[in-house]
């Protein structure tokens, strides 16, 4: 709650706090006095609230992704990353990027809509081909799966590196701050279709935590207890392709979330997945509205990348837990 306000109530212009609550209350349909509040109703409007609400979903999103890939490789290192999803994202936003700007731009009015298809069509797509390669005689190979998504990633990779050298300086750009990760230019337009995703995930993964808590113990123990371990696999590697993908697709590439915040509830709160999944949601959403106030405040009125922020936060956080371990 205190990250929610404060993104809505910092920025190149602050905003009072009891502005806010007239403003949010008049939006809400109280018959408030709104004399004042006009400039105050467009910035929260307009620019914040959307933008608030699209960090608040990703972070969501993001955090409840980890720990779904941290319960499936049965690794608290494990990351979203793993299985190819921001990866084929990226490089489904890449070629519209550069494929659009080769047919003189993406239509403006279906660029938002175009952009986001293809980056959610792009992570389904290698996490598909992953997903394919892991499988042997009617089992998935979570190793596997693992090496396979490994090499995807870096065919991947190398295809952005194809689409960037390709690229003109205008389209260049865009493709950085895509590869960066942003919150900025959000809208209502980009919004609704991962707040959708974020509410199906949301709802479905707490609804396995029970079967993620068997499987900690080994496949053969969970099947021995009940789980159909190949039908949560299949589960787990949907919904984060689902989740991770809409979640590229609306702000780009954002990394370490699914990493720093399901190890580190971990820590605090053990490894019970019924408390596990919902208290990573909501770290998620405050770590990511966090790191985009940074972004905001940091050199302003310049912004920086949140992606560039989740890193220097969270890659000094990896190495202090591999520092740990080792000790």
């Amino acid at each position: 709650m205190l990250a929610f306000w404060l993104s809505l109530a910092l920025g190149p212009v602050s905003l009072p706090l009891i502005d806010i609550v007239r403003a949010v209350g008049r939006a809400a349909g109280l018959p408030l006095d709104g004399r004042g509040l006009e400039r105050t109703e467009m910035i929260l409007g307009q620019i914040r609230l959307p933008r608030t609400l699209l960090g608040l979903a990703v972070g969501a999103v993001l955090g409840l992704c980890g720990v779904a890939m941290q319960g499936l490789f049965r690794n608290p290192l494990a990351d979203p990353g793993l299985i190819g999803v921001s990866s084929g994202a990226a490089l489904g936003a890449a070629l519209a990027i550069v494929g659009g700007s080769h047919f003189g731009g993406l239509p403006e009015a279906f660029a938002p809509y175009l952009l986001s298809v293809a980056a959610f069509a792009g992570g389904l797509l290698v996490t598909a081909g992953v997903f394919r390669l892991g499988r042997r005689k009617g089992q998935t190979s979570v190793a596997t799966m693992l090496l396979a998504g490994i090499a995807l990633s870096a065919l991947a990779g190398a295809l952005i590196g194809l689409c960037t050298y390709l690229a003109d300086d205008a389209t260049l750009r865009t493709l950085t701050f895509w590869n960066l990760g942003s919150l900025n230019g959000a809208s209502y337009v980009r919004l609704w279709p991962l707040l959708l995703v974020c509410l199906l995930v949301a709802a479905w993964l707490p609804r396995r935590a029970t079967a993620l808590n068997a499987l900690l113990l080994g496949e053969s123990e969970a099947r021995h207890l009940g789980v159909d371990v190949e039908a949560l696999k299949r589960e787990l590697i949907f919904c984060t392709a689902l989740g991770v993908g809409a979640a590229v697709a609306a702000a780009g590439l954002i990394g370490f979330v699914g990493l720093i915040v399901p190890h580190l509830l971990r820590l605090i709160a053990g490894p019970d997945h019924r408390v596990l999944l919902p208290a990573s949601a909501l770290a998620g959403a405050g770590l990511l509205l966090g790191a985009d106030l940074i972004a905001r405040l940091a050199l302003a009125p310049a912004e920086l990348p949140i992606g560039i922020v989740t890193a220097l936060l969270g890659a000094p956080f990896f190495i202090y837990l591999l520092m740990r371990d080792h000790h």
